[in-house]
């Protein structure tokens, strides 16, 4: 799956300079996230990784100003993320949580529509430049054929695409996604992960948490690996996977094994310790 539109190439560019300075993360007087800093690379795939209950969610919540730091800042182009309005937020940022849910009926299109409406206002109305970028959106996601479907009549894998089509919509130079590929079959997984590739070659920055440590590992140009709410390593996959970190996170032994197609480790003979 490649993203061929110029438009759509055109829509993803853009300043997308984002980094969180000793960022602390509560849920009640519980400490989630401790004192994190992170700097996102700009145009590459980023992927969060960790064992449940690390904070992955909960830092992408952070960086999106969906969960409000109880210490520490998150930084847009230089400007602390809390003092910028919504809808400035929202042409800078597009974020897919898990679970996202439609009304029933509504369609591909219509879905994708909703992309546009922080570009919308008193003063600008629906455009023939918002009809350009939806279609640019059914295009890259290649569901042209299905756009006036219900949601609830597709796939699993059909309806993650039209979620990250009406993210593409938005055309916010960087997309958080939330275990994109969560619950999807392993044709579907490959699906969805190609396509963030190619709107990464487009030129987005997406940061994305991910479940599965050797998918991540193929697909991300940057891994950040997290455990109890800390970064514990960070960097190129090839670079920072070791038989130490996997035990480290998630309490197994494993050989490490390079993908004979991406060159990417690739865990195998994976066990419990002890």
């Amino acid at each position: 799956m490649s993203v061929t539109s110029p438009l759509l190439v055109a829509t993803s560019a853009g300043d997308a300079q984002m980094e969180a300075r000793s960022l602390d993360l509560n849920y009640g007087n519980t400490a989630i996230i401790k004192e994190l800093s992170l700097r996102i690379p700009q145009g590459q795939v980023t992927a969060i990784v960790g064992p449940n209950g690390c904070g992955k969610s909960t830092l992408l919540a952070g960086l999106s100003r969906l969960h409000k730091p109880t210490a520490g800042s998150v930084l847009l182009n230089g400007k602390d993320i809390a003092t910028l309005r919504s809808k400035e937020v929202a042409r800078h940022l597009a974020l897919l949580p898990q679970g996202a849910s439609a009304p029933d009926g509504l369609t591909v299109s219509e879905l994708i529509q909703f992309g546009r409406q922080p570009h919308q206002g008193v003063l600008r109305q629906w455009s023939q430049r918002d009809s350009d970028i939806v279609q640019a959106a059914l295009d890259a996601t290649q569901l042209n054929d299905l756009a006036h479907r219900p949601l609830e009549s597709m796939s699993g894998g059909q309806r993650q695409r039209a979620w990250i089509a009406m993210a593409i919509a938005q055309a916010t130079p960087l997309l958080f996604l939330d275990e994109p590929t969560s619950a999807l079959d392993m044709g579907h997984q490959i699906e969805v992960f190609e396509l963030i590739r190619a709107l990464a070659e487009a030129g987005k920055t997406v940061v994305m948490v991910v479940h599965d440590l050797s998918s991540a590992c193929r697909y991300a140009d940057h891994l950040v690996a997290m455990h109890e709410g800390r970064i514990v390593a960070e960097g190129k996959p090839r670079d920072v996977v070791t038989p130490e970190l996997v035990e480290q996170l998630y309490g197994v032994s494993c050989v490490l094994l390079q993908d004979p197609h991406s060159g990417t480790p690739l865990i195998a003979g994976i066990r419990r310790m002890g």
